[in-house]
């Protein structure tokens, strides 16, 4: 495949990732009643089992590769990309809202293109301007509504804050990790490196059981967690499972330059997700911001060809 097919295909699995993380968003709106720790607990268990599953046939030609630094790599990224970084951000969505959660994460795109534009043969920083000057209309637009106003101080509200600057902290070292055992990796397909996460994701979500268990003191109906259980099931099929796995096709086709400006799209995702569950249309300072989207990756895409 040549180099401009590969970035089209690139292109088009960070699409369909950010469509598919994007109801991660949603979900903790979904289940209000459920607190975020709970919401990581299930989602992972389930990412977990289904892991587990896929990898049993998969499993005699892994082994043969694998190395004590391999599982501690997937310890680290299952807890930056997955424990961490959910629970901050379902935290986020529920004392902050949507909007302010959407705001700070999408600053992604900025942190990851910042830092991969220091890696060897990255495209210089200074050619990536025009895109990160879009990017930063875009989020400021996203959030500007959200963060605009006065009113008294709410102490959950600044909370919910700092727990989805948590979340970009921890996703940010993550999408720069994630990229560098991929490529050192490249014997290792995308689709068996997410599901060994998986795997080791679902272990690590047994610890937070009985914590999440043990600091829930609300008295739920068998029809709440029957809903509860479909939320985790479906985050865990549709964002880690496949989300997961066109984001990591996506990290091997793009330079980490790149790779940052596609996290904007989990962004749009989030956003539209949450118009359909407000049902109102975007106001249009929100129009601005998601023609500034597409107005940054095409700027991107365009620094990378030449």
């Amino acid at each position: 495949m040549d180099g401009k097919a590969n970035l089209t295909l690139g292109i088009l699995f960070g699409i369909v990732a950010g469509a598919l993380w994007g109801t991660v968003f949603v979900a903790p709106q979904l289940a209000r009643d459920f607190t975020g720790l709970q919401l990581a607990a299930g989602r992972y268990l389930v990412y977990g089992v289904v892991s587990a599953v896929l990898l049993v046939p998969r499993w005699p030609a892994l082994r043969g590769w694998m190395e004590p630094r391999h599982w501690r790599a997937l310890v680290g990224l299952s807890l930056l990309a997955n424990i961490i970084y959910y629970i901050a951000l379902a935290t986020a969505v529920q004392w902050g809202g949507v909007a302010m959660a959407s705001l700070v994460i999408g600053f992604l795109p900025v942190a990851v293109t910042v830092v991969g534009s220091r890696a060897v043969g990255a495209v210089p920083l200074r050619r990536l301007a025009p895109s990160l000057l879009f990017s930063a209309i875009a989020i400021l637009c996203i959030g500007g509504q959200a963060l605009a106003g006065g009113g008294a101080f709410e102490w959950r509200r600044a909370v919910g804050f700092l727990c989805a600057v948590t979340a970009l902290v921890s996703w940010t070292i993550y999408a720069l990790r994630n990229a560098r055992w991929l490529h050192e990796l490249p014997h290792v397909s995308a689709h068996d490196w997410n599901l060994l996460t998986g795997l080791v994701t679902g272990a690590l979500s047994l610890l937070l059981v009985p914590a999440a268990l043990y600091f829930d003191t609300t008295a739920h109906t068998v029809v709440a967690w029957t809903r509860f259980a479909a939320i985790s099931a479906g985050m865990a099929v549709l964002a880690s499972i496949l989300g997961n796995n066109f984001w990591n096709r996506m990290s091997r086709m793009l330079p980490l330059t790149l790779v940052g400006q596609m996290i904007l799209f989990e962004t749009l995702f989030a956003l539209l997700y949450g118009f359909l569950w407000e049902w109102r249309v975007p106001v249009l300072t929100e129009w601005i911001a998601m023609a500034c989207v597409g107005l940054s990756v095409i700027t991107c895409l365009h620094a990378h060809r030449r």
